[in-house]
């Protein structure tokens, strides 16, 4: 099974460096970073913030291990890294990711 992991980081700088730690390690086979614009609860307060978002193409038996490496590389408090499931797929792609994440 193949599985999807969204996460946030603070800048560009911090997402590289989180998406190339992710894809050295082979816990991704891809990352996707793009910005967005956020609106949360923290600390009692609503914050409004530009950040970056990553989305990680992998083998769902390597979210944890991703997981752990995105709050290790997260600058923030509570990292957020939460994952879905890939139900279907083009079977060239799932291959693919397959081949390029560690076995």
């Amino acid at each position: 099974m193949y599985s999807m992991v969204y996460a946030t980081a603070s800048d560009e700088e911090e997402s590289r460096r989180i998406g190339r730690s992710v894809i050295e390690k082979k816990l991704a086979a891809c990352a996707n970073i793009f910005p967005i614009k956020s609106i949360y609860w923290w600390k009692g307060r609503i914050e409004e913030d530009n950040e970056q978002a990553l989305i990680f193409k992998t083998r769902s038996e390597l979210v944890p291990a991703l997981i752990e490496e995105i709050r290790k590389e997260s600058s923030y408090d509570v990292a957020c890294a939460v994952s879905y499931a890939m139900s279907e797929g083009n079977r060239e792609y799932l291959e693919w990711i397959e081949n390029s994440t560690r076995t």
